[in-house]
């Protein structure tokens, strides 16, 4: 099944390195990159809990579920967070050519 995957990252540059990865391996079929403003809980033994502000960037990518612990393992080993949001949301529905090509581009390197 389509999937979409949503993650963030501190900056642009950890987001385009984690999206060139996942491509290069076909994982996903392609990928947005937005800036965004972010407030969230957090927790810090010196601090204890706390609202935290920070400037962001969302990232979007196209893939199948099947991916889903390939993409996982992936985001998790290249980012720079201790819990890094990582999210999969089945697509039910879309235009079909958007669809196979997701599954088409997001599956074993083409020869």
């Amino acid at each position: 099944m389509p999937c979409l995957y949503y993650t963030t990252t501190k900056t642009k540059e950890e987001a385009e390195n984690i999206i060139t990865y996942l491509l290069n391996n076909r994982l996903i079929a392609g990928a947005n990159i937005f800036p965004i403003g972010s407030k969230y809980w957090w927790q810090e033994d010196n601090k204890g809990e706390y609202i935290c502000s920070d400037n962001e960037y969302a990232v979007f990518m196209q893939s199948t579920e099947q991916n889903f612990s390939n993409i996982e393992n992936a985001i998790k080993e290249r980012h720079s967070y201790e819990v890094p949001c990582i999210i999969r949301i089945n697509i039910d529905a879309g235009s079909n050519d958007f669809l196979e090509w997701i599954k088409y581009y997001s599956s074993a390197i083409k020869s």
